[in-house]
């Protein structure tokens, strides 16, 4: 099997790579390069540079590789932007996928993973108990136009395997943090971690968003899953997928696990020798109290299961921030 990673570039697209070569696949990454970086990739693997919209490059580079399979990556993901550009996102990740979907059918390329997103769900706490797991059944109303794209392209995948037979999946990611090795870590400040780190960076007091939502200790749940994690999980799902032609799958990444803001935000002052307390202030539209997902489908359909606990996250994430930002580890 030959599999084309697009946005394989990127913090998460750079770590499945790592994840497929070590499990003996093949791999060709396709990526833009507009928050990739293509010192990721490693020199084994072919990179073209190119847009998911470019359908006749697409086409080429899915013939001149004898590609097999596809793991999609590709997507802006950003919550708060996609409001402001909706337009942008429906383009980018939806066309974008209609785009390559084409291409990888005309092609006849029998297997499509697709990265999906917990933001599917919305605010699955609205009507549920408050150790409730979020399941693949649990009815999706994203609150963003990024969250919409993801859903939809759900509906895209899925339509086309039902009309091709296209083995096809889609992961719906919660939390991703950590990193495999410093190199690898994500750049961006745009997660709960990596804000966090920036903070304490800045000798500035962390933020929580709200401390009166109905947990244990009144700030948001959530569930973490570590990037190595996910990256096996797609090596997985891609394996199920080649095993077995037609398959259909839909399926949560996580741990099954959730973790407070401010237990996160405490864990990492141990791990980074800082003693920063956070800062309330109020809360942001639109955060549910508690998302944590049931990954009991995965383990029953593919025999996966999350390895790494938060420790490791934080740890490996802090160990990426310093390389990045040596100041930082002046505590």
């Amino acid at each position: 099997m030959t599999w084309l990673i697009t946005g394989g570039a990127g913090y998460i697209g750079a770590h499945v790579i790592r994840a497929m070569t070590e499990a003996g696949e093949r791999a060709v990454v396709y990526d833009d390069l507009s928050t990739g970086i293509a010192e990721r990739v490693p020199h084994e693997v072919p990179l073209v540079v190119g847009s998911t919209l470019d359908g006749a490059l697409l086409a080429r580079t899915l013939a001149d590789h004898d590609v097999t399979g596809v793991v999609h990556l590709a997507a802006k993901k950003q919550v708060g932007e996609s409001v402001d550009l909706p337009l942008h996102y429906y383009r980018e990740n939806l066309e974008g996928l209609r785009v390559l979907l084409e291409a990888v059918t005309a092609a006849r390329v029998p297997s499509f993973v697709f990265s999906s997103s917990a933001a599917v769900y919305g605010m699955p706490d609205a009507a549920a108990g408050r150790d409730s797991l979020v399941t693949e059944e649990t009815p999706c109303v994203p609150m963003s136009p990024y969250g919409e794209t993801k859903l939809a392209g759900e509906w895209l995948v899925r339509a086309m395997g039902r009309a091709t037979g296209l083995s096809t999946a889609s992961l719906r990611y919660f939390n991703v943090a950590g990193a495999a090795s410093p190199e690898l870590a994500d750049v961006g400040v745009f997660n709960l971690i990596p804000m966090v780190f920036e903070k304490l960076t800045e000798k500035a007091p962390p933020r929580i968003f709200g401390d009166d939502y109905p947990t244990p200790d009144g700030t948001c749940v959530r569930d973490y899953i570590h990037v190595v994690d996910l990256a096996e999980a797609h090596v997985a799902t891609a394996r199920a997928l080649q095993a077995t032609p037609g398959r259909d799958l839909t399926l949560n990444i996580g741990r099954g696990e959730g973790v407070s803001v401010r237990e996160m935000i405490d864990r990492i002052n141990a791990v980074t020798g800082y003693d920063r307390p956070p800062t309330v202030t109020p809360r942001r539209p639109g955060d549910p109290a508690r998302v944590v997902a049931s990954a009991d489908r995965i383990a029953t359909e593919l025999g996966w299961k999350a390895k790494h606990d938060v420790q490791d996250m934080i740890m490996s994430a802090w160990a990426g921030w310093v390389r990045l930002h040596p100041e930082a580890a002046r505590a």
